[in-house]
């Protein structure tokens, strides 16, 4: 039987405390860290050489979807009770709302080294050292809403943009294309600054610290800012019933994305699993 994600403005005390035991015991037991290490492995982005598949590409999706349902997993190994919430941005955009609260993820970082000093997450609790980075530091930091160059995050309007693209994603299936559900919903953008930077990437850019490259997993709130964009996904197959996952077939010798990317029906490293068979999870879970 499905089980279910839900907002996690919705979820009780109860909820709440049971999703953060789970995360401080992977952490304990190292498995964590392990999720870090393998998002840093596939940050790669289309400038470089070789199969690309978390990002910048049309397996975003899939790719994020199969990560956080590793992550679900791992959770409900500890709690069977547990499930990855999701965090709507598009309507709790305070850096004192949900998710930001004492009993949750804790809140923003202090002005002079950006560090996270309340919630189950801070440093000084004890619980959550960063072992895997792109950078030296042992703590989480955030620099929610940008304070040197403040941005908003994504609104409504922003994310029903992206969703009423009937195309999955167009060539060249990469950070440059302009149509297609899968990059508005990603983010990457024309022009510089903050007016590039859309949909997911904003968000990213607008948490800030540790949400910022690889490394992000770090933060927890990746998995409730990922938890929404599959939704998402869900959304949007709901309203454009027959368009699929694209390409539906592999990018020719001729073309730049020759190997470069995954098809509808090409495994994606490090899961033997292709975007076709993630495309429908109603008998894994389903969104309240």
């Amino acid at each position: 039987m499905a089980y279910v994600r839900k907002d996690v403005s919705t979820l009780t005390g109860t909820e709440r405390r049971r999703f953060v035991n789970a995360l401080l015991e992977l952490k304990r037991r190292g498995e964590y860290d392990e999720f870090v290490r393998q998002h840093i492995e596939y940050y790669t982005a289309d400038g470089e050489d070789g199969l690309r598949t978390a990002h910048m590409a049309p397996s975003f999706l899939p790719w994020h979807r199969r990560f956080v349902l590793e992550l679900e997993r791992a959770l409900r190994r500890v709690d069977s009770a547990v499930t990855v919430p999701y965090w709507d941005w598009t309507r709790d955009r305070t850096t004192t709302s949900v998710p930001w609260t004492k009993d949750l993820l804790g809140g923003n970082g202090r002005r002079s080294d950006r560090q996270v000093m309340t919630g189950p997450f801070a440093y000084s609790a004890g619980h959550w050292p960063i072992k895997e980075g792109v950078t030296d530091g042992r703590f989480l930091t955030r620099d929610l809403g940008r304070s040197a160059a403040p941005i908003a995050l994504p609104t409504k309007s922003e994310l029903k943009w992206a969703l009423d693209d009937p195309v999955y994603d167009v060539r060249p299936w990469d950070s440059t294309v302009t149509r297609g559900f899968r990059n508005k919903l990603e983010g990457w953008g024309t022009g510089s600054g903050s007016v590039s930077w859309r949909n997911h990437n904003r968000v990213h850019r607008w948490v800030g610290g540790a949400m910022l490259g690889g490394a992000s997993v770090n933060d927890p709130v990746f998995w409730l800012h990922h938890s929404f964009l599959d939704l998402q996904w869900y959304r949007w197959q709901r309203a454009h019933r027959s368009p699929r996952y694209l390409p539906a077939d592999p990018p020719g010798p001729a073309d730049p994305q020759h190997r470069r990317i995954a098809s509808r029906h090409q495994k994606l490293p490090p899961w033997n699993v292709t975007p076709d068979g993630l495309e429908d999870m109603s008998r894994i879970y389903r969104y309240a």
